[in-house]
């Protein structure tokens, strides 16, 4: 962030790849180049970099294009062609609610360049960005070009940051991926996500992202589909929790639901530590409010109590967590 050193996009733009037009011989390229990328990424010289004629970086774009053409960016996996048709999602074509130079996120953060993207793959009944996240329809498209500018500026402007939110940027990858090939700043990413990734999105996400925002909503019960119409939650997100941990920085958000401490909070707390590690940074959030169809379900009608709040965050102080936000 304070540009001392290359962002892993800026470097996976110089490491030269093979090109060529099967999917299997692309994955197999990919993960050659991603087994060596850690060593390189900590050798390479700020001051050195040359850009090949096809890149890392064009591997990835070219990768996200052919998934796009059949989509499983995430754990969806509709394998519709999103040139002409939607997903579960409802996303089509990228569109974007807002960008701005957000003071709100995390203190090592800000001032982050947070873009907003419309529509999810999630259905969360008590969604606080609900305008935006359930209304895919609602933004406006900008081309990658013109983003890339964009976040060139809010970089010279201060801006420690790209912060890809939504709803959740995971349906718009590879328009992600192409826009940050345009960028001539040295910018770290942020991927701001629910964490529902694919399996083979997050290898894409590896030596793309700089540091993961995770949203860990459920415990291992049936909180998930109850709550946000998502199934296999728990599996798909521990597995990017993993993957996440050795390819980037993280911090684990995890906001307190009103009578999910036992169900979700408790046993979240308590894999992270058990899996991730007690240094993890993790913000537990206490700022839930019932919006949007909250009052479809009971135990989310209310504000989060006090000892509610008090609960979880002794109980992850116990557990023994050094780096409470």
């Amino acid at each position: 962030m304070l540009n001392q050193r290359a962002s892993r996009v800026k470097v996976a733009s110089t490491i030269e790849a093979k090109e060529n037009e099967n999917i299997d011989t692309l994955w197999r390229e990919h993960e050659h180049i991603q087994n060596e990328f850690k060593n390189i990424f900590n050798t390479v010289s700020f001051n050195s970099l040359e850009k090949p004629d096809f890149s890392y970086l064009d591997l990835k774009i070219k990768i996200g294009e052919k998934i796009f053409e059949s989509c499983y960016f995430c754990e969806m996996k509709c394998h519709i062609n999103r040139n002409i048709e939607k997903g579960f999602c409802n996303v089509k074509n990228p569109k974007i609610a807002s960008e701005f130079m957000h003071m709100g996120e995390e203190t090592p953060l800000i001032p982050s360049h947070t873009i907003f993207f419309t529509g999810c793959n999630f259905e969360c009944i008590y969604c606080q960005n609900f305008d935006i996240s359930q209304f895919p329809e609602a933004g406006i498209k900008i081309s990658e070009m013109h983003l890339a500018k964009i976040i060139d500026k809010r970089r010279k402007e201060g801006s420690r940051n790209v912060n890809f939110v939504g709803g959740d940027p995971t349906p718009n990858l590879y328009y992600i991926l192409k826009t940050m090939k345009q960028c001539n700043e040295n910018i770290p990413v942020i991927w701001n996500s629910n964490f529902y990734m694919s399996e083979d999105a997050m290898k894409l996400l590896d030596g793309f992202v700089d540091l993961f925002l995770s949203d860990f909503k459920y415990g291992p019960e049936e909180c998930a589909e109850k709550l946000s119409k998502i199934s296999n939650y728990w599996n798909t997100i521990t597995r990017n929790h993993k993957m996440a941990k050795k390819s980037g920085d993280m911090i684990i958000r995890h906001l307190v639901l009103p009578g999910h401490v036992e169900c979700c909070s408790k046993p979240i707390l308590k894999w992270i530590s058990e899996n991730l590690g007690k240094e993890t940074v993790i913000n537990i959030m206490g700022q839930y409010h019932p919006v949007y169809r909250a009052c479809e379900s009971e135990k989310i009608t209310r504000y989060p109590s006090r000892r509610e709040l008090e609960e979880v965050v002794n109980y992850a102080k116990n557990l023994g967590f050094i780096n409470l936000i």
